[in-house]
């Protein structure tokens, strides 16, 4: 590739996260020129070291030797996926731009067909995966429960099998860019935004190396807290639980007081004693947990920290 920078603004940037990715670094990048030299177009490669402890950092800085339309920023930590892609997009300067994995399991085979989209009218355009053929069988339930469940008690609907790999228009980069909050579930957040969207379908490959930094409960914590972000449902539920069982207590009180004065009275039993003592304890815990999440995120909230913090960004300043 030419070592030459491009001058004006590019029409096409391209946000990379990267988080211990130097062994398949090289092999991404091989994929990636091809792919960009289809369009045509101006481009800048952003590339986000989300506080990579391996030699990521180094990786990319020999890349950029090759060439100069890759910009690297190093955060100072690692702040996660969600930060490292609100990062590329504050730092974006095309007139559109293209999240991804950087592990290659979002082909970059695909971004000629994102953009043909995008010039053709679309201004959000998800690519969408066909299958979940490379997740274990637990893993594939899981991500079937939640977009099922997303899409009945969410405020928007998240199209199913989209992910982080898509294309913004500028005009939903700057909305998605003025959204201040701090708990960013950024794939529902570039769907809250609106605007006309398309979809292109794409097989999901095997990792050429290395294994994921998603966990079982990671991915959990993550789904929970997409559903948190867009619905207050959870927290109603307990609202009418607390009514469902209050008016069973009700009719059950009413029951027994007409058993006493017809009956008389006699000795309750203590498994049902225990039974409903224990069901209502529970029920107090999990009431308690579920407010305690969403008052956690009102916390984070009004401290006002910022979402990330940059060590060292190169690239952003360069002169045509």
């Amino acid at each position: 590739m030419s070592s030459l920078s491009v001058t004006g603004q590019p029409k096409l940037s391209l946000i990379l996260p990267f988080h211990n990715e130097a062994g398949i670094l090289r092999d991404l990048f091989q994929r990636l020129y091809p792919a960009l030299s289809q369009l045509g177009l101006s481009y800048e490669i952003i590339c986000v070291d989300d506080g990579s402890t391996d030699k990521t950092y180094q990786a990319l800085l020999r890349e950029r030797e090759q060439d100069l339309r890759i910009k690297i920023v190093r955060l100072a930590r690692n702040f996660g996926k969600e930060a490292a892609l609100s990062c590329g997009l504050r730092l974006a300067t095309g007139l559109s731009a293209i999240t991804m994995d950087s592990d290659l399991q979002h082909p970059p085979e695909i971004i000629p067909e994102l953009v043909a989209k995008w010039q053709n009218g679309a201004e959000l355009v998800y690519a969408i995966r066909k299958n979940r053929d490379t997740d274990s069988q637990l893993r594939r339930f899981f991500s079937h429960a939640f977009y099922a469940i997303f899409q009945k008690i969410a405020d928007i609907k998240l199209p199913e099998g989209a992910g982080d790999f898509c294309l913004l228009d500028r005009k939903v980069i700057n909305a998605v860019n003025a959204l201040p909050e701090r708990n960013r579930f950024m794939k529902g957040l570039v769907t809250w935004v609106g605007f006309h969207h398309e979809t292109v379908p794409f097989e999901v490959a095997p990792r050429p190396r290395g294994s994921s930094n998603w966990n079982f409960f990671h991915l959990l914590r993550f789904a929970f807290d997409g559903l948190s972000s867009f619905s207050t449902l959870p927290l109603r539920v307990w609202t009418w639980s607390g009514g469902l069982v209050s008016l069973i207590a009700l009719t059950y009180g009413v029951y027994l007081t007409l058993r006493t004065l017809i009956y008389g009275a006699d000795v309750p039993g203590y498994a049902s004693v225990m039974v409903g003592i224990l069901l209502l304890g529970g029920l107090q815990l999990l009431s308690l947990g579920m407010i305690g999440e969403y008052l956690a995120r009102v916390f984070t909230e009004v401290k006002g920290r910022p979402i990330y913090f940059i060590a060292e960004q190169i690239g952003f300043d360069d002169k045509p």
